[in-house]
């Protein structure tokens, strides 16, 4: 076992990322303290809609050194990832402390040509010291509204929240609803409005995305996302474009045209396939209205991009999230003109040794999967740094 540094290893963010790499640098004998803002773990999980699963195979999404339990089923419900979340902090006896946020992150070197420190400005005046950082805060932080014209007004007078707020279709029941975004959370809300009593479910689509089967004949599609993960960009393309009546669910006849661009491309790109949990089935019986895209607000009403103009009585806006890393890390010279860390895993940007990311990207192969992966490179590469240091 290595002897820990003299400083901790703050990891910010007790979700899944921030919690697998924790367990992997216990595994390797350095001390790791998870700072949680909330006051509990698994925070963006337990806020989640309750019809969400995992979209990842249950045996594929385990973080390091504890299966997810069999009884939770092959897709595994949002509570239950909970309820793993915190057997996992409890099975690794992970040091995590909660109530504790973030605001800025600083590189102190020491003197003497020895290296340097990381120190935390934390709530409450704290100011902690690590030997390193992992930045874990989530893919999902800060729910993202478009600076759409007239939503302000809108807003005064009528019924629109983002997805983030969106729980069960109970509130919506006999109701006109309008979902904007057609990624796996607009899909899925607008399935489950459908399915849970709403009058009349519409989805704007703005970009017409790849949906494909969950499974097809018991093979997971996350597996293909594994096999292609390695393959060049443009070869994954061709063979998707030739394949693609077969893969993925064509809804052209019904409002959705096919696709443009390459899948993999636009995967690598953050714009994943969305995977059918029922949207296809919905919109093939009328019960979910294709529209086109939002373009602004205009009173009480919602224009559309093909100029027509629609009165629902609420709209849910699954329109995406932030990363909102620029208070905590922007000053640093670590992210990129899109807000996203330049590096990730075990490797650290430039400039900043001793500060790792996990959790920032929407891998095809699965967010659980390469966050376990990610882990235990981030956990070997800092036990390898302390151990060179003495």
């Amino acid at each position: 076992m290595t002897t820990p540094p003299t400083h901790p290893v703050y990891v910010i963010g007790g979700g899944p990322g921030g919690l697998a790499v924790a367990a992997a640098l216990r595994a390797q004998g350095v001390r790791a303290v998870v700072l949680e803002k909330t006051d509990a773990v698994g925070a963006s999980w337990r806020r989640h809609y309750d019809r969400l699963r995992l979209h990842t195979t249950r045996r594929l999404s385990a973080l390091p050194g504890l299966a997810i339990p069999r009884s939770f089923g092959r897709w595994v419900a949002r509570a239950d990832v909970v309820r793993y979340l915190e057997k996992y902090a409890e099975v690794h006896d992970l040091e995590i402390v909660t109530g504790v946020e973030v605001d800025r992150v600083e590189r102190v070197e020491r003197g003497g040509g020895d290296g340097g420190e990381w120190v935390l400005h934390a709530t409450g005046g704290r100011r902690l010291v690590g030997s390193a950082v992992v930045v874990a805060t989530g893919y999902n932080h800060t729910p993202r509204l478009p600076d759409w014209p007239g939503l302000d007004r809108y807003l005064r007078d009528r019924e629109l929240v983002h997805a983030s707020a969106y729980r069960d279709p109970a509130p919506y029941k006999g109701r006109d609803v309008l979902v904007v975004g057609v990624g796996n959370t607009g899909a899925e809300i607008a399935a489950d409005l459908a399915e849970g009593g709403a009058a009349r479910v519409r989805l704007a689509v703005r970009t017409a995305p790849y949906i494909v089967r969950r499974s097809t004949a018991g093979w997971a599609s996350q597996r293909n996302g594994i096999l292609i993960r390695r393959l060049p960009v443009g070869l994954v393309d061709r063979l998707t474009g030739l394949l693609g009546r077969f893969m993925t669910a064509d809804l052209s006849a019904y409002g959705i045209p096919r696709p443009s661009g390459g899948l993999y491309s636009r995967a690598r790109q953050g714009a994943i396939p969305v995977q059918d949990v029922g949207l296809v089935a919905a919109v093939r019986a009328g019960k979910v209205e294709p529209v086109a895209a939002v373009e602004s607000f205009d009173g009480g009403e919602v224009v559309l991009a093909d100029g027509s103009r629609i009165t629902p009585d609420a709209v849910i806006a699954a329109t995406g999230y932030a990363r909102a890393l620029e208070p905590l890390i922007g000053h640093l010279g670590v992210l990129d003109e899109r807000g996203r860390p330049v590096a990730r895993g075990a490797r650290c940007p430039g400039g900043a040794p001793g500060l790792y990311f996990t959790g920032f990207t929407n891998p095809i192969s699965g967010m659980f999967r390469e966050m376990a992966i990610d882990a235990e490179r981030i956990a070997r590469r800092i036990a390898r740094t302390a151990k060179g240091a003495r």
